[in-house]
């Protein structure tokens, strides 16, 4: 009906042109004495001709309409498949049409160039950076003192973060660094606690950990990092207090810190990309990426993230590590 009125409005001047022209004959035969039906006749002919015309010629254009749609589903636009040009005019958007293509192709060929070149110089910067802090990590542990203790957890801090620069940079090729298959919960979780063992010690803060007895279907390299993201977010906001993992049904693991909270204004968008909040404006040193990629991943691997806070008394994060439609190797 859309494409009846749009055809109709764009056909209104030769309409309204051929009913002026049968009005013309039959006020001329009117003003002249001559018998109506000499006139009504052709005039009647004529309008069922132009009625036929109009219906072929709609038929027509609802057909290239249908033909333009199809086209415009594809991303690249060959120059053949779009139908016949009618008229000089139409023929004139067709060859604007095709250039416009051409220096989209080329400027996307152009980006997509750039991009990778980022990408590579990214990923080499990032093993590169890793070799001078594992000579730094291995000169210190031959040290014992407040100072080495110091650099060392903030050396663990910038492989942190190199190790998240690498996780955002193969987020969107990941599927090819993806071994999904069964894997031991306790394996991954412990992998992620030892990490942060001397934090835990340093800062005095109890783990309340106890063996999960669950395995699940993931890839342990990407559940690890989010694992470690979140214990991270939680030992950063928790001054004093216990940390508490364990498991929830179904297949839900559950890590609680009793730390600072997050601010209820800020709990519907701390998975957001660049979103920090009060707690990240005030600490000066939240990027709003770790929870962002902690989202990104789960989704990949079919999990769920979520989270419950409460101001001053913690906060919970639940990964549902359900899987579904994965094939395992």
């Amino acid at each position: 009906m859309k494409l009846m009125c749009s055809y109709l409005k764009q056909r209104r001047w030769e309409i309204l042109t051929s009913m002026l022209f049968g009005l013309i004959f039959i006020v001329v035969f009117a003003l002249y004495h001559l018998p109506l039906q000499a006139v009504l006749y052709p005039a009647g002919l004529c309008a069922l001709l132009g009625i036929l015309f109009l219906a072929a010629d709609f038929y027509k254009v609802s057909q290239r309409h249908i033909q333009l749609l199809k086209i415009r589903e594809f991303t690249d636009v060959v120059k053949g498949a779009m139908p016949e040009a009618k008229s000089v005019e139409t023929d004139d958007y067709q060859q604007i049409i095709r250039l416009l293509c051409e220096e989209y192709k080329l400027l996307e060929m152009q980006m997509n160039a750039r991009y990778m070149d980022m990408i590579d110089y990214y990923t080499v910067w990032a093993h590169q950076i890793k070799t001078p802090i594992a000579s730094m990590k291995l000169r210190l542990q031959n040290e014992d003192s407040a100072l080495s203790r110091r650099v060392s957890s903030d050396l663990f801090r910038i492989e942190q973060y190199v190790e998240m620069v690498l996780m955002f940079l193969r987020l969107d090729d990941g599927a090819n660094d993806y071994l999904i298959r069964e894997y031991s919960l306790d394996d991954i979780v412990k992998q992620a606690v030892r990490k942060f063992a001397g934090e835990f010690i340093g800062r005095k803060l109890f783990l309340d950990y106890v063996p999960l007895d669950m395995t699940v279907i993931t890839d342990e390299k990407w559940l690890l990092f989010v694992v470690e993201q979140v214990l991270s977010n939680a030992l950063k906001y928790t001054q004093s207090g216990s940390i508490s993992i364990f498991v929830e049904e179904p297949k839900t693991l559950c890590i609680r810190d009793t730390g600072i909270g997050i601010a209820p204004e800020d709990l519907p968008r701390i998975f957001e990309k660049g979103y920090t909040g009060y707690n990240g404006r005030s600490d000066k040193k939240a990027s709003g990426i770790g929870l962002y990629l902690c989202r990104r991943i789960c989704q990949n691997l079919g999990h769920t993230i979520s989270a419950e806070s409460v101001p001053d008394e913690g906060t919970i994060i639940r990964l549902g590590l359900e899987q579904r439609n994965v094939k395992t190797e």
